[in-house]
């Protein structure tokens, strides 16, 4: 079967829902995409956790050298990565102490692989979508 996002509304109650994102491949560079997305989320009110072993901080907050090394609760695991890197993204996931609810690809990212090993574990799987763009369209006033 193949695999199918959530429809908006689930989305939308995803994000509501939402306190923390861990942020797998944040760059520290104010131009790259993640680093913007991130910033954005941010200024929406959403916590960011960095996950960058190339980083010390990144938009005032500690940057994590892994998920595993994470000790507090995260709601989504956002990735900017390839495609095909993210299998082992999702297993990173799993080694969680706290598991997310949701497994989050950005635009342009897609693994069905990584999405059946999360949601194996009850971890819902988004891919290809940003979650920046969703936010904007199904909370414009948050």
């Amino acid at each position: 079967m193949a695999f199918e996002n959530p429809p908006r509304e689930r989305i939308k109650t995803i994000l509501e829902q939402t306190k923390t994102i861990a942020v797998v491949g944040l760059s520290d560079k104010p131009d790259r995409t993640s680093y913007m997305v991130s910033e954005a989320m941010q200024q929406k009110g959403y916590r960011i956790v960095p996950v960058n072993p190339n980083v010390e901080s990144v938009l005032g907050e500690k940057s994590y050298a892994s998920l595993a090394d994470i000790d507090e609760p995260v709601d989504i695991v956002n990735v900017f990565r390839r495609s095909e890197d993210t299998v082992s993204v999702a297993e990173d996931t799993l080694r969680m102490k706290h598991k997310p609810s949701v497994f989050w690809l950005q635009l342009g990212i897609y693994n069905e692989e990584a999405a059946a090993l999360v949601q194996a574990a009850g971890i819902e799987a988004i891919m290809d979508r940003c979650i920046k763009v969703e936010d904007s369209i199904l909370r414009p006033k948050q």
